[in-house]
């Protein structure tokens, strides 16, 4: 009789719990969700873990995230977007940049002295992916959630710092993507392509003199304590580069959701989860930025009059991608004039 009553008094305890007004349900979905860099870095402090915390509370507890950081789940990241496609990882933040000429017409973005404001021109970069109908042709094998650049990248050295375009001579530079390997040849540099958690080894063995990076990053990986110099452009100039950000889901993963959870991620995602990536960004900057003058490096910037020296050196990049995505059919100087349009618009 004991057991029954006490059998009785558990039902009817869970039968109350179950029934309480806001009561959360319990976790139906966990997301698997990968990318390349420390649990401490921007991306999942500031735009996977708030996205994660947003469709938990959006879905009532029945939806939520489990984050692996530094390629825990296996491979490198330039195969993060094939994880997302093949399902490995349910949601991926990689770089499209990663794979060489696979997005080309993402990379009209990556274009040099385009950007001014990464908010603005995460938004544009959006509209011009839907413009462009970029979710139903180069990014068709998976359900993109964001697509945002990052703050304006600038020039980290070692050795010597970069003042004007003669400076690039001689210098041994990483570069991000095909495109700002091709913009540091055009500057007199030798480009050494890589991705960002190849620099610190690179730099500390001498294999690299600097590296392309925007301010954000740094901290992540402590460059500003394996180099002496930083070069910015003048802030009201066009930034010499920037990359092209994506957090895409698994399709089949996204499809297999409930149709009210699904509107849960549309509603946690899109242009504004974009433009909000890019102001978090942008607003990295001045943190980093002092980290590294604490620590007493140089800080120059290059103003406009010279910064004009650089672009006449790069336009030949533009030039090539146009006539490059025109030989695989695409009309590059359409795709270029529409991000254009769409930065004066976004990014004045």
């Amino acid at each position: 009789m004991r057991i029954r009553l006490s059998s009785l008094v558990a039902a009817a305890l869970v039968a109350v719990l179950v029934h309480l007004p806001g009561a959360a349900r319990a976790q139906e979905y966990t997301l698997k969700v990968h990318h390349f860099l420390p649990t401490t870095t921007t991306g999942q402090v500031a735009v996977i873990q708030p996205w994660c915390d947003r469709i938990a509370k959006d879905s009532g507890g029945r939806l939520g995230c489990r984050i692996y950081p530094l390629m825990q789940l296996g491979g490198t990241p330039p195969q993060l977007y094939d994880q997302a496609r093949d399902g490995i990882a349910d949601v991926v933040w990689t770089l499209p940049g990663y794979t060489a000429g696979r997005f080309p017409a993402s990379e009209a973005f990556e274009l040099p002295f385009l950007m001014r404001n990464a908010e603005g021109a995460s938004r544009a970069l959006w509209n011009y992916a839907q413009q462009n109908r970029l979710f139903e042709t180069e990014y068709r094998d998976v359900k993109v959630l964001a697509l945002w650049l990052n703050d304006a990248g600038y020039l980290h050295t070692t050795s010597r710092p970069v003042r004007t375009l003669a400076d690039f001579k001689g210098l041994k530079l990483r570069a991000p993507t095909r495109l700002t390997t091709r913009l540091l040849a055009a500057l007199g540099a030798s480009p050494v392509a890589m991705p960002v958690t190849a620099v610190p080894d690179s730099l500390a063995k001498g294999v690299i003199d600097g590296a392309l990076l925007p301010w954000e990053v740094i901290p992540a990986i402590k460059v500003e304590e394996l180099v002496r110099f930083h070069t910015e452009t003048d802030p009201s100039s066009r930034a010499i580069y920037t990359n092209v950000f994506l957090l895409a889901m698994n399709r089949a993963a996204y499809e297999r959701l409930p149709v009210e959870l699904r509107r849960v991620v549309d509603a946690a995602s899109g242009e504004a989860l974009s433009a909000a990536a890019g102001r978090v960004w942008q607003n990295s900057r001045g943190p980093a930025r002092k980290l590294a003058t604490d620590r007493g490096n140089a800080v120059h910037v290059v103003p406009a009059s010279e910064l004009a020296h650089w672009e006449r050196a790069a336009a030949s990049v533009d030039d090539d991608w146009v006539k490059e995505v025109g030989a695989r059919g695409l009309d590059g100087r359409a795709l270029l004039d529409s991000a254009r349009g769409l930065l004066r618009r976004f990014d004045p």
